[in-house]
């Protein structure tokens, strides 16, 4: 299956293999997504959204037609409930069917959801915990339609935060003692989202998005050099901005990162849900291509920082090397992550 994310700023498609020594690139691409073709992670415009994942798909050069998609933000609830352990598979789905009315604001013949058993209830062995996820149908279906627009298949629609998740075991060759008994922040800066994960020992123990990226930046860029928005994007990939760029934009919206690093750590200190002092930061996202910008959060936070790698231990096929992903690699965790779901 193709990994596909599709975000407010772009799509990035990924093709992964797995090979005795692990996973390999064989294709990817990304292409600008149009603006206003997607708010807030909704899909507004069908046909131009459409029209950008055929050109990434067709430029990526892959002949796969099948697809992972995902659906993020508040268009997605998730809740974990007890149920009794010894269910059959359809006395477990007539439960969850009954319990699922009282945690879904919608009628459920509007919504899309399925669940998981997440294995026994801590809290007491008779039960377990079985993991719901629903979201409205159109925005299945949105995704659904994009891809049969782009002679694609959606065949699996996944959360973007447990697809964020399965990609960070792509992560362990840059964490200490490969992330075994350590509390690592993972942070993944989108244009529109960010999105903030504390790994415990390589698993998710809490996640919480924030209305923060890099378009802010963009919009500051525009404002300052009276630039258009696609000028503004290009101009901060690529330089060549005014001397007092750096001192006047960069430097305090870099610190703004570092405050919604901050201001996230302490809703996860007071959530309860942990305790202690992280050991590392890894940026991820689309602002992790800001030069040094790692060094900058690590002195504001004073907590070691590296720029996430999904491909530090992962062989490149050629065609995958000439489309600039290594260079486009800390933006491509949700699209690995996806691509993953080809080997469950």
């Amino acid at each position: 299956m193709l990994g596909l994310d599709i975000s407010t700023s772009s799509v990035k498609v990924i093709e992964l293999s797995q090979t005795k020594a692990g996973y390999r690139v064989d294709h990817y691409a990304a292409e600008p997504m149009p603006q206003n073709a997607i708010s807030d992670k909704v899909i507004v415009d069908i046909d131009a959204t459409g029209d950008a994942v055929r050109a990434a798909v067709k430029r990526s050069g892959t002949r796969t037609k099948l697809a992972a998609v995902a659906i993020g933000g508040a268009s997605v609830i998730t809740k974990v409930i007890a149920l009794p352990a010894g269910l059959s598979g359809k006395e477990l789905e007539e439960q969850v069917e009954l319990q699922a009315d009282q945690y879904i604001p919608f009628p459920l013949e509007e919504v899309s959801y399925d669940f998981e058993v997440q294995g026994p209830s801590e809290s007491d062995p008779e039960m377990v915990d079985v993991l719901i996820a629903a979201t409205r149908s159109e925005n299945v279906e949105h995704r659904q339609a994009v891809l049969e627009a782009a002679g694609l298949q959606a065949k699996v629609v996944d959360i973007e935060s447990d697809a964020l998740e399965n990609a960070c075991g792509l992560l362990t060759h840059q964490m200490p003692d490969n992330g075994l008994d350590k509390s690592i922040a993972v942070v993944d800066f989108g244009a529109t989202t960010t999105t903030f994960s504390i790994l415990f020992d390589r698993k998710v123990a809490y996640t919480r998005d924030q209305a923060f990226g890099g378009r802010q930046l963009t919009e500051e860029i525009m404002r300052a050099y009276g630039l258009s928005f696609e000028e503004a994007g290009k101009a901060k990939k690529e330089g060549g901005l005014p001397g007092n760029y750096e001192s006047e934009i960069l430097e305090p919206f870099v610190d703004d990162m570092a405050q919604q690093i901050n201001r996230s750590l302490q809703f996860y200190l007071s959530s309860g849900s942990g305790s202690g002092q992280l050991d590392q930061v890894i940026v991820c996202g689309g602002c992790a291509a800001i030069p040094g910008v790692d060094q900058m959060i690590q002195e504001r936070l004073d907590v070691p920082t590296v720029i996430g790698n999904p491909f530090g231990e992962m062989k490149l096929s050629s065609r995958a090397r000439a489309q600039n992903v290594e260079k486009d690699a800390p933006a491509l965790m949700i699209a690995c992550g996806l691509a993953l779901r080809s080997f469950d």
